[in-house]
């Protein structure tokens, strides 16, 4: 298992056991870390993971107060790694995750959004917006259950931290 550096040129640098994310039988370009929860896509529960990490409480607490979310109701943290050309699909988060609040670290990325369901053939609804280094960016409501997203293949080495809360029950 390799580490991954987390923020280059930041001393001293956190290293993490990330590993390649597993979807059923697709095994992703992108290497991640959870913490607090992890998704089992083979089972589609959610699992328990290690408790978020202390270095990651003070970026938890600053982006709470910016999406004006409760520290404490932000249960679960991503770490991922996305080396040069590695793109992330067309999805939404799985339902069990609740109101969503993403980072993106070292490289720009092209973050797309689209309505979900899809409309056949191509959408002129889509939206694509560029997320700079240390951006943040909060998904809930409509964008979060109406809209799916998907990144582009990255330039340069990437990495997001995204923290969730989890969902309440719906209906």
């Amino acid at each position: 298992m390799r580490q991954a550096e987390l923020f280059p040129g930041l001393t001293p640098q956190p290293r993490l056991p990330a590993r390649e994310a597993q979807y059923k039988q697709y095994t992703a370009k992108r290497r991640i870390i959870s913490y607090g929860a992890s998704y089992d896509f083979e089972s589609n529960e959610l699992l328990p993971a290690g408790q978020i990490p202390e270095f990651l409480l003070p970026l938890r607490e600053r982006v709470c107060e910016w999406a004006r979310i409760a520290p404490a109701e932000v249960e679960h943290a991503l770490v991922a790694e996305y080396a040069a050309g590695t793109q992330l699909g067309w999805h939404r988060d799985v339902p069990q995750f609740g109101q969503i609040v993403g980072v993106s670290l070292a490289s720009s990325c092209r973050m797309r959004l689209r309505p979900y369901p899809p409309p056949a053939g191509r959408s002129r609804d889509a939206i694509a917006l560029t997320l700079e280094p240390r951006s943040v960016y909060a998904m809930r409501g409509e964008a979060r259950w109406k809209w799916q997203h998907a990144i582009s293949p990255t330039k340069q080495l990437r990495y997001s931290i995204t923290f969730r809360t989890i969902a309440k029950a719906r209906g």
